[in-house]
């Protein structure tokens, strides 16, 4: 059976898990700084995260597009076509995310 939503990258993807695997790859500082809202910067917790922006559509799109950008893979026709576009990520910070550190594990 095909995927019902092939154009959606966070289809299958909670919430949590996009708050989860943003603060693991950069951490809470630099969440904060590139997407201004408090439940990043003072005091940050997954909890506090998802209940901001479970109610507060315009930062859920700012993270979901970071996300986006930073984990989502592109699709595999295009992968196949050219494999040097598929690991390259794509939207609003697709410039600034290849020159950051990652969080130290």
């Amino acid at each position: 059976m095909p995927d019902p939503q092939p154009n959606n990258p966070l289809h299958g993807i909670t919430l949590e898990q996009v708050v989860t695997r943003l603060e693991k790859r950069y951490g809470w500082e630099y969440l904060a700084r590139n997407i201004n809202i408090n439940c990043f910067k003072s005091n940050p917790s997954v909890k506090s995260s998802l209940k901001f922006l479970r109610r507060t559509p315009w930062a859920r799109d700012k993270v979901e597009a970071l996300y986006i950008a930073a984990f989502a893979n592109q699709p595999a026709a295009a992968s196949s076509k050219n494999n040097s576009t598929a690991a390259k990520p794509t939207g609003p910070w697709a410039n600034s995310l290849a020159k950051i550190p990652l969080k130290d594990s």
